[in-house]
């Protein structure tokens, strides 16, 4: 038997999860000191209370999940006689991926008959739960590990993810975004877009005065890179921004009518950490990255 595996950097959620039959790893964050499990300390994400507390000054930080805990979370599987495929956030983001590792050559040493499979879909977010969903389905119309495999080679690159930073001492602050401080400038209103690009890291790609013009400019990534969008899941994130989200809505819909199947979402808490309050963008499949 195969089994499922995802991370709660991509937005997923305890019912989505389920109904593709992921199993969930939870990505910790850390506010004053306490360290917090998405969907293991709490049922239900509350964005709007999450992203008023940073709002009102508080920084969270991030980190990686030990040993120990990636091998509580395969071996019972293991032992069992699956085998797992994980689909997961960027490794080239964080250095948790070397615990796994460690985990995985402990594991091999006791399981040896065993086989684990790993799709980085390059990303975080959106990015992820689109790839992650895609793979959903691909397993529950009886598409092979091998084929799922063979299919995440190329497509993984054909999912594109274009957001606006709308606070920018979220991002200074954790380092993460790549030619961020040659778009800021110090001027006041401006927005930098964000990308991921192919090797998994985000990258800062433009700028622009103001949030509206911001919006302009991603979803004109869209209308540029868009590839077969009518066919495929466009998601819009959401970091407690609906007002945002509504203005993306407004200009995808005045280009493609009804035709888009559209699915807003809550930027979980781990990647909004990084990103802040009032941050969104799109998802969708694309030409490139």
């Amino acid at each position: 038997m195969l089994v499922l595996f995802c991370d709660s950097d991509m937005d997923m959620t305890p019912e989505i999860c389920a109904r593709y039959g992921y199993q969930m790893i939870s990505m910790p964050y850390i506010v004053d000191g306490r360290e917090i499990l998405p969907y293991k300390d709490f049922d239900r994400f509350d964005a709007h209370e999450f992203y008023e507390m940073l709002r009102n000054g508080t920084m969270p930080t991030t980190s990686g999940i030990s040993v120990p805990d990636y091998v509580d979370y395969f071996e019972p599987h293991f032992a069992a006689g699956n085998d797992i495929l994980y689909v997961h956030f960027s490794a080239a983001m964080s250095n948790t991926f070397d615990s796994m590792r460690l985990a995985l050559d402990e594991l091999k040493v006791k399981y040896p008959e065993r086989k684990f499979y790993e799709i980085d879909v390059k990303g975080i977010s959106i990015l992820g739960m689109a790839i992650a969903m895609e793979v959903g389905d691909m397993i529950k119309a009886g598409r092979s590990v091998e084929e799922v495999l063979k299919w995440a080679e190329t497509e993984v690159d054909h999912y594109a993810v274009y957001f606006m930073a709308d606070n920018l001492n979220f991002f200074r602050r954790s380092g993460r975004v790549s030619g961020l401080a040659a778009v800021m400038g110090g001027l006041v209103g401006i927005k930098p877009i964000i990308y991921m690009n192919s090797e998994g890291m985000m990258v800062s790609c433009g700028k622009e005065r103001g949030r509206m013009a911001a919006l302009d400019r991603i979803v004109k990534y869209m209308d540029e890179l868009g590839d077969d969008v009518e066919n495929h899941r466009v998601f819009i994130a959401s970091a407690d921004c609906m007002h945002l989200v509504d203005e993306i809505k407004s200009r995808l819909h005045d280009r493609y009518g009804d035709r888009l199947d559209i699915h807003v979402v809550d930027v979980n808490p781990t990647a909004g950490a990084h990103c802040g309050p009032d941050a969104t963008g799109i998802c969708f499949h694309s030409i490139h990255r």
